[in-house]
């Protein structure tokens, strides 16, 4: 049995001051962090997404360019490709993440079985070669990229955690809601 951590957009636009920043974001970094280093051998993998979206274009739809953003659908231009907003938050030491994925790159993209390594393999195939039968998940945003990766994840019938004490969401409704979603879909939601 091979065990994976997922690390989910734990990026600069995505925390304190970032164009989309939500409250907790820069703690969930230094917390994944933390928590990797109290725990070496916990995972056979790390394996981290980041938004990495185009910025000649709204990305199909999902950067609000004309109009007010719904934060629904349409958001406010954020983690554009090779810009600091798109990096990995500081205090997140990326030596402990084993794979990378970007996702969007001109399209709308909320989970990390969206995104691709650099190498153009999906998570999917990631998971299947290296034999990964359990992931946990942390990073942000709860309610929206972790939710999204979780469902995906459970949706590949391996047994999925969310690490509540290592997510931080855009509201404490709707980050409540998606983690009730999970619980209900067969995720096990716990501390770290």
């Amino acid at each position: 049995m091979s065990r994976a951590l997922f690390v989910i957009d734990v990026q600069n636009d995505f925390t304190e001051g970032g164009a989309l920043g939500v409250d907790g974001g820069a703690a969930v970094a230094a917390g994944i962090t933390r928590y990797l280093r109290d725990h070496p051998g916990r995972y056979d993998q790390v394996i981290a997404s980041r938004d990495w979206h185009d910025a000649d274009n709204d990305n199909g739809g999902h950067f609000a360019t004309t109009e007010v953003p719904d934060f629904v659908s349409t958001w406010p231009v954020h983690c554009v490709a090779g810009t600091p907003g798109a990096e990995y938050h500081p205090d997140l030491d990326t030596g402990l993440l084993t794979v990378q994925l970007r996702k969007g790159q001109g399209r709308p993209a909320y989970s990390i079985f969206e995104g691709v390594t650099n190498d153009g393999r999906t998570v999917a195939e990631v998971l299947t070669t290296l034999g990964i039968d359990d992931i946990d998940v942390a990073g942000i945003a709860t309610d929206y990229c972790v939710r999204a990766s979780a469902l995906d994840a459970l949706a590949t019938g391996r047994r999925v955690a969310v690490l509540s004490d290592l997510v931080a969401g855009v509201a404490g409704p709707s980050s409540d809601a998606a983690l009730a979603e999970l619980v209900a879909a067969g995720a096990e939601v716990h501390p770290s």
